[in-house]
């Protein structure tokens, strides 16, 4: 069960820590002051939550290894975020939607592991939650907005659902060693998570006038280390300062 764990915290670990990284991309280029304060600092709080749970992860493993470790010192199959948050950010619609379809999804998986029985992780979840509560507020605020906006606005809001919306199965691949963590009340069901996630989703792309793809091929195997191309550049720009300087003291 320890292993399970482990591997199920790097998941949530690395995926806060993938998308934080992606939103820092966009500070100094937001395409208005106020954005470009709210994206770095929900960048912020992924990234500390990511230190949180990379911590955890560190301590069930009992190897040694800190959050650093983990986020610095592992190669891109080592990686298991998904899919969704690796892309790359685009126009802010695209970066908007990406945001969105996870911030709904880490709501609703963050309430169910709010009450694990594992404390720690119940714990970090319920100190999360309520940072994702504004996350996703004000991304569905914008899609809103963009999808029910301009023209312009509403096509590339539509054409950032078309390109994303492969991705989002992947969110909730469930994993034979999850079985035990779910017996056990350590985590959540996630086919119950994809329910809450669908209904919440559909109802407001309903309210923006944005229409759900048909028919698309959905990619999956982010927690196997199936990535895909985008992973590579963006660690070689994360990991880079810590792999030409390992274990520098600042």
């Amino acid at each position: 069960m320890e292993n399970a764990l482990f591997n199920y915290c790097l998941w949530l670990g690395d995926s806060s820590l993938i998308l934080g990284h992606r939103l820092s991309e966009w500070t100094g280029h937001g395409p208005i002051l106020e954005e470009d304060i709210a994206m770095t600092n929900i960048g912020l709080d992924l990234v500390g939550q990511a230190s949180s749970l990379l911590t955890l992860a560190g301590e069930i493993e009992n190897k040694g290894r800190s959050d650093d470790d983990l986020a610095y010192k592992r190669d891109l199959k080592e990686f298991k975020n998904a899919l969704l948050v690796e892309q790359v950010n685009g126009d802010f619609g695209r970066t908007m939607m990406r945001q969105h379809l996870f911030d709904v999804f880490h709501f609703h998986l963050m309430e169910g592991l709010s009450d694990s029985k594992d404390e720690r992780l119940g714990a970090i979840a319920s100190k999360s939650l309520k940072e994702i509560k504004y996350h996703k507020r004000h991304s569905g605020e914008w899609i809103k907005r963009l999808g029910d906006g301009t023209e312009e606005s509403h096509e590339r809001a539509q054409n950032a659902l078309n390109e994303l919306w492969m991705f989002t199965d992947d969110l909730f691949v469930a994993y034979a060693e999850d079985k035990e963590l779910e017996d056990k009340g350590i985590v959540p069901d996630l086919n119950q998570i994809k329910g809450k996630w669908e209904k919440g989703v559909k109802s407001l792309l309903k309210e923006a006038t944005l229409a759900i793809p048909e028919e698309v091929f959905m990619m999956k195997g982010s927690r196997n280390g199936i990535h895909s191309e985008h992973l590579g550049y963006l660690l070689a720009e994360m990991q880079f300062l810590p792999r030409a300087y390992p274990d520098a003291k600042w």
